[in-house]
């Protein structure tokens, strides 16, 4: 099968550097058969994400053959080549990026010694983090540097988990689950009182939305929907005690819940009583 040329990048255009991780540029390329890079070097970190095909990366006159799910790093001022095969020639993401943490992460990663090369199984949840830090890029505005370094830490992080044996597939693992309802919540937990959208989320953290609701409510008895609203209600429930300066309507906008209305009625069928009930029997 025939597979068209295509070649897209997006710069890091802020005059700005951060000296801990800063991402460079970012893209996606399906390549010719046959492409060639180098021999050469780079004065920067490239890490690159094989989304499919296959082809051979030559790092210290070492050749390594990869295919879809592999991940190859090259490091700054390394001679390096690579070549995608003539029958299947590879489509890979990548991220250029500098930075004094760089080391540090790379390590906790698996790279570490002379290894420049992760062997995984194709993961939908790597594909979306390198696209994340090509579309920060690519939109731009004033926080875009940082959105990147930001999506660059969570791939890290991924890939560090990995590296320590705590991912794998969720669906062959029986404790997979627990991974997925620990991300849930830190994410809800972190957001609860931002406009939520669980599609979004699913795909921030790389996870189809409905395997994501039946997993979360099988292991916690509840889908991230509802987890959500009890979320809210409980901390609203929080700062009617605490706070009681602010008025029902103010909580219910604190909490993520513009609807006055509707928050009361949630409060009262969670709680069985109004949230100016509440207020009143827990300040007598």
């Amino acid at each position: 099968m025939k597979h068209p040329y295509t070649y897209t990048v997006a710069s890091n255009h802020s005059s700005e550097r951060f000296h801990g991780l800063n991402v460079l540029f970012a893209g996606e390329s399906q390549t010719k058969p046959g492409h060639k890079v180098g021999p050469k070097v780079y004065d920067y970190y490239l890490m690159h994400y094989i989304l499919s095909g296959s082809g051979t990366f030559t790092v210290d006159e070492t050749p390594y053959e990869l295919k879809a799910g592999d991940t190859f790093l090259i490091e700054p001022e390394q001679l390096i080549r690579y070549t995608s095969s003539d029958s299947e020639p590879w489509m890979y993401r990548w991220i250029a990026f500098e930075g004094k943490e760089t080391d540090k992460l790379l390590e906790s990663c698996g790279f570490r010694g002379s290894n420049r090369v992760l062997r995984q199984e194709a993961d939908r949840r790597t594909r979306v983090l390198y696209r994340h830090v090509y579309q920060s890029l690519r939109e731009g505005g004033v926080m875009a540097a940082v959105e990147a370094a930001g999506y660059l830490q969570l791939l890290f992080s991924m890939y560090g988990s990995k590296a320590a044996g705590l991912e794998g597939s969720v669906e062959r693992s029986e404790n997979g689950g627990e991974t997925l309802v620990r991300q849930v919540t830190h994410y809800l937990s972190a957001q609860f009182a931002m406009p939520v959208s669980i599609e979004q989320m699913a795909e921030t953290l790389g996870y189809n939305r409905a395997y994501l609701s039946r997993v979360f409510k099988r292991a916690t008895g509840m889908t991230p929907v509802t987890f959500l609203l009890r979320l809210r209600i409980d901390k609203a429930r929080l700062l009617l005690r605490e706070r009681p300066e602010l008025t029902v309507e103010q909580i219910a906008a604190s909490v993520g819940i513009p609807d006055a209305l509707y928050f009361s009625k949630q409060f009262k069928r969670i709680y069985e009583q109004s949230p100016s009930s509440y207020r009143r029997d827990i300040l007598q």
